[in-house]
């Protein structure tokens, strides 16, 4: 081997050694973002908050997405996912419940362009999904249903021909949607109903024929596909309260990997999963809690310490959930104090609080949190 040869393989090794702490400095390079949405009936909007220097976080701006929310005092959509980035966060999805619309934003750090804003196809958009250059958007009223969309270059989104399906009936309050990692199948929530339905997932990005299956655990609210493909389901739970559930999907069947683990907290409705797959954590609005488990290799749920890893101020109502990209900091929308609580995730899971970020309406209609 010449003596230049060494020296660039050296180079090489080097800076491959080096590319973990490269990448870990780029990403700490852009502050901590999260967003919120204001789902005010007559003018909805997201206000952007970004993390300080000194770790704190303030109000950047708030950006009008063009059409109306539904309004309401406390969790008004009953969904999961009204707003969503998408899977490499460069886009934000907004759902305008109120005017039947979804708004798109191209993202910038905290700031945010509205580049699109589309008839959802459906009355009163509550969730929205996104796989590949396909956007699935699921509404709640009337029949209930889901329409994809693609999404073209520019960011704008055409409505896929003959793209529409319907949940099992109407007036089953669709809550959440979500596609599996491989991209084979999607699933959403029929709250009122009790079901979970299978959607599979066609070479074109429409959906086939449904299974909709009554779920094993009472209470259904939202699902959430977790990395390695187990599905995470937050129950309200029946007797025993509320539950966390996680399945394997097939085709028109869940398999129970862990069923109905309790949250030790009432009205779990939403979930957040980490990046990594490893963590998963449960709101509980009717006690401010939150709870947090950890995600086996297999899917399998196990309470982390004894179930309750946070708890924010008496009547937070803490409804969505949402952690940065780097797992560093979940976010709960505190719709009864009118903040956002901030939590640092330690390596074992457990939450340290990192205090509010206050200045929102109290017992507002405010639905939808997404961080970046």
């Amino acid at each position: 081997m010449s003596r230049t040869t060494r020296i660039l393989t050296a180079v090489a090794i080097t800076v491959g050694a080096l590319a973990p702490a490269i990448q870990l400095s780029a990403q700490r390079t852009q502050p901590e973002t999260v967003f919120a949405m204001t789902n005010d009936a007559n003018r909805n909007e997201v206000i952007a908050f970004e993390q300080a220097p000194s770790g704190q976080f303030y109000e950047t701006n708030r950006f009008a997405t063009g059409g109306r929310g539904s309004g309401g005092t406390v969790d008004p959509l009953s969904s999961q996912g009204s707003l969503t980035l998408s899977p490499d966060h460069s886009t934000l999805y907004a759902a305008n419940a109120g005017s039947g619309t979804v708004s798109v934003f191209h993202v910038f750090r905290s700031s945010l362009t509205l580049v699109d804003r589309i008839d959802a196809g459906g009355s009163q958009p509550v969730a929205i999904a996104q796989w590949n250059n396909v956007v699935y958007v699921l509404s709640s009223g009337g029949s209930g249903s889901i329409v994809a969309f693609r999404y073209g270059w520019d960011g704008r989104l055409q409505e896929i021909p003959n793209s529409t399906v319907y949940l099992s009936n109407s007036r089953v309050s669709g809550a959440s949607i979500t596609v599996s990692p491989d991209g084979k199948y999607l699933v959403a929530t029929e709250v009122v109903a009790g079901n979970i339905d299978i959607f599979p997932i066609k070479s074109d990005g429409t959906l086939g024929k449904a299974a909709f299956v009554p779920s094993p655990g009472p209470g259904v609210f939202s699902a959430q596909f977790a990395p390695e493909d187990a599905l995470i389901v937050s129950e309200t739970g029946g007797s025993n309260g509320s539950a966390i559930s996680s399945y394997a999907v097939s085709t028109g069947a869940l398999t129970a990997i862990t069923q109905s683990l309790p949250t030790l907290g009432a009205a779990n409705c939403w979930s957040a999963i980490t990046p990594n797959g490893k963590f998963v954590y449960a709101s509980n609005a009717g006690t401010s809690t939150i709870s947090g488990f950890a995600i086996g290799a297999n899917g399998a749920l196990t309470a982390i310490g004894s179930t309750i890893v946070a708890t924010n101020p008496a009547g937070a109502t803490n409804l969505d959930l949402t952690i940065s990209s780097d797992g560093k900091y979940l976010f709960s929308l505190n719709t009864g104090s009118g903040t956002v609580g901030v939590f640092a995730i330690q390596q074992d899971g457990t939450l340290v609080s990192a205090g509010d970020i206050a200045g929102l309406p109290q017992a507002a209609g405010l639905q939808g949190i997404a961080a970046l």
